[in-house]
């Protein structure tokens, strides 16, 4: 006989993972809760590959409202280090670096704009041309396996069940439940069914029956640079204003990314050399050092629904399918407030403090 429960999760990365704590706690252990996962550990995929800070003004004026309430959460639980983000710009480019910042002060978004000497103050070896900035004092690294294991360890302590290895291969409906299989061939029964699948959001979808959004996997690639001399452990997050770069230090060492968008089949992404050469050209048309060695180099997809706004709530065709997913590149630093967002909705609980009307699904 089929296991029951009332709560199915496909995805044990971040989304998956919060989503499953934030409900454990909701229901005080009286709901069963299960995470499904289809690799033989969770996170493995893009939850592991973040470039892990935490920058309202990431994902645009859409996303921050879901950043903004995340914040005091990822500093409780201590996971925040306080790094600030520099966006930056060439002559000429002064309206566009003026409206970016100001757009994000209108919500209430804590930004500087700094002329060329300020810049250079917080950048050594800056070349000429870069006369523009903006600057985001709050933006911080976030510890990202502590805040995964965290929920993790929220979920298990509610009464939520994790299966690794635990690959779906078919969904279907009878009456008011779900019948699922695995790819085992372990069979389960739920009420509703959670897509939290990242890259592989859409197939998922598909394997129940229930219409694909147009979620896109895109590839994303750092990598981590020793140069001459190190980077200091002060440098900001630095981010191109025409999204062709950004890089930060960490342990010593620099993380570099090309800030690409290549689309991708869902699967374990791996970095092109192409893409790690346009990175470091990029970087030197910034500042002037020495890169000595690339260390180490990944790739993570990154997944957009068509208006690259998340995904979150009951599908409009089939109301026991419930979306989680459409994360893009800011998943990790929305995760509290897109948890507690999903778990009122899935429970059909008023108020909150994040609006969920522009994630809805129904908008497609």
């Amino acid at each position: 006989m089929a296991e029951r429960f009332d709560i199915v999760i496909v995805g044990a990365g971040m989304a998956g993972a919060s989503l499953a704590a934030e409900l454990a706690v909701a229901v005080g252990g009286t709901g069963r809760v299960l995470l499904l996962e289809a690799e033989s550990q969770p996170g493995y995929h893009a939850t592991g590959r973040s470039a892990a800070f935490w920058n309202e003004s990431y994902g645009g004026p859409g996303v921050q409202p879901l950043t903004t309430a995340s914040g005091p959460t990822l500093r409780e639980l201590g996971l925040l280090r306080q790094r600030g983000a520099l966006t930056i710009g060439r002559a000429g480019q002064e309206a566009r670096v003026e409206t970016f910042a100001k757009a994000f002060i209108a919500l209430g978004v804590k930004f500087e704009l700094e002329d060329r000497a300020s810049i250079a103050g917080r950048m050594r070896g800056l070349r000429p041309g870069w006369t523009l900035g903006a600057f985001e004092p709050e933006c911080s690294d976030i510890d990202v396996a502590a805040l995964h294991q965290h929920y993790l360890a929220a979920a298990r302590k509610g009464g939520a069940q994790l299966k690794l290895s635990a690959r779906l291969v078919g969904a279907s409906r009878a009456g008011q439940s779900w019948q699922l299989t695995l790819a085992s061939g372990e069979e389960l029964e739920c009420a509703v069914l959670v897509n939290a699948a990242g890259a592989w959001a859409d197939p998922v979808a598909e394997l129940a029956g229930v219409r694909p959004l147009g979620i896109t996997p895109l590839r994303r690639t750092v990598a981590q640079l020793r140069i001459s001399p190190a980077p200091p452990e002060d440098l900001p997050l630095v981010l191109g204003i025409d999204e062709d770069f950004y890089f930060k230090p960490e342990s010593g060492r620099l993380w570099l990314s090309p800030h690409d968008e290549t689309p991708s089949a869902p699967c374990d992404a791996a970095p092109e050399e192409i893409d790690v050469a346009i990175a470091i050209a990029r970087m030197d048309e910034v500042v002037d050092w020495k890169v000595e060695r690339v260390e180490h180099k990944w790739a993570g997809l990154r997944s957009f629904a068509p208006d690259r706004l998340p995904v979150f709530g009951f599908d409009p065709a089939q109301a026991n399918f419930f979306w989680f997913a459409g994360q893009g590149g800011f998943g990790i630093q929305t995760a509290p407030a897109a948890a507690k967002l999903a778990a009122r909705l899935l429970l059909g609980q008023a108020g909150g403090e994040v609006d969920p009307a522009p994630y809805s699904p129904a908008r497609f």
